[in-house]
């Protein structure tokens, strides 16, 4: 049943982090959640991605951008970007709802999470880094407009011990640490994948209870190569866990699958004439070609991480996308050799997600080189 007056709230400032936004919002969708989705966007986000957002969130609501401005606590973090985070203050002037789940746009689910709208305001977390702070990267809230201008009033007194909204929100929540144990969310609501492998007996002994991976830090999945046919990450100068790899691949296919057809649906097609046109959406391109400029001698659309190419000495890998009227299907070219079974299947867009595609198996086939 749907309850019209909760929502799962997001964040995004910009077309690059609403590709996270979509794959949060189809995560919630594909383990149907009961409650409505909403999402904040800043003016920077474009007229055709927000048509994209509308798609799978119910609410879609410009805001202005709100910035801590405080370069010294941000330069120590040397997290300069986390300045902005402060817009996610406004999420609690969604009053049209009478309770709010906050997540960032760089979580995705792995089951259904309805359940966190039975904990009270502020349910959180704890951080990995400082466990007597909470994780704003999910959290349980009431919206109010008492609560975001005494929040607004906090900000510009006192400021927040980090440049971001974390410690703002730790600040003005100061009593979460100590008062009601029932406010403290288990780490599996919010698990943050670059810290998983820091203590791989805690991870194999309850990581298979995870309910929300969090992308902290500077490595999102939208930044990563990815090879869908053989299911390998690869992030230029960042040396990745096992496991971070493993719900890294998790988010690819949820964006394959679920994210990259409404981008094409979405597409606008352009000048009549013109056999293919290439657009944007924050870190890919895509290369649309018309049903009628198809031969056997032409190549399908090609969609691709924008302004990236594979190493020197290494296959090319690309994602293809064959688009008709009516139909989307979904599938993978690489110049190395693969059966013609796989290649109808990738084709159909039929990945066996409960079988050697699966999370699990993903996951098994990694902890082998642990």
């Amino acid at each position: 049943m749907s309850v019209t007056d909760q929502a799962f709230v997001t964040l995004s400032t910009d077309d690059v982090y609403c590709q996270g936004a979509l794959v949060l919002g189809q995560s919630l969708k594909n383990h149907r959640t009961s409650r409505k989705l909403a999402i904040l966007v800043s003016a920077q986000v474009t007229e055709r991605m927000r048509t994209v957002l509308s798609s799978v969130y119910d609410d879609v609501v410009e805001v202005n951008v709100l910035d801590s401005a405080d370069t010294v606590n941000l330069a120590l973090m040397k997290r300069p970007e986390l300045g902005i985070t402060f817009t996610k203050l406004h999420c609690w002037t969604l009053t049209q709802y009478s309770k709010c789940v906050f997540m960032d746009a760089d979580t995705m689910v792995l089951c259904n999470v309805d359940e966190l709208f039975d904990r009270e305001e502020l349910s959180a977390a704890p951080d990995s880094g400082w466990p007597d702070c909470f994780n704003s990267g999910v959290f349980v809230f009431r919206p109010s407009l008492e609560t975001y201008h005494r929040l607004l009033q906090y900000a510009a007194e006192h400021g927040s011990f980090d440049g971001g909204d974390q410690g703002l929100l730790n600040s003005f929540f100061s009593n979460w640490a100590t008062t009601d144990i029932s406010k403290h969310l288990p780490f599996i609501y919010n698990l943050s994948s670059s810290s998983v492998y820091t203590y791989i007996p805690a991870f194999r002994q309850f990581g298979s209870d995870a309910k929300v991976i969090h992308f902290l830090g500077s490595t999102k999945p939208w930044s990563c190569k990815y090879n869908p046919q053989s299911q390998s990450v690869t992030e230029e100068g960042t040396a990745l866990g096992h496991q971070q790899l493993a719900f890294i691949v998790l988010w690819w296919e949820t964006f394959i699958s679920s994210v990259l057809p409404l981008l094409a649906e979405h597409e606008n097609t352009g000048d009549a004439g013109s056999p293919q046109e290439k657009q944007h959406y924050g870190g890919i391109e895509i290369t649309m070609k018309r049903e009628d400029s198809f031969s056997s001698q032409s190549s399908p659309p090609v969609v691709e991480p924008a302004a990236e190419s594979s190493p020197p000495g290494s296959p090319e890998r690309t994602v293809e996308l064959a688009h008709s009227a009516s139909e989307l299907s979904i599938h993978l070219r690489e110049e190395e050799q693969r059966t013609e079974e796989e290649r109808k299947k990738w084709e159909a867009g039929q990945m066996d997600y409960m079988g050697k595609d699966s999370f699990e198996n993903i996951q098994k086939r990694l902890d082998r080189f642990l």
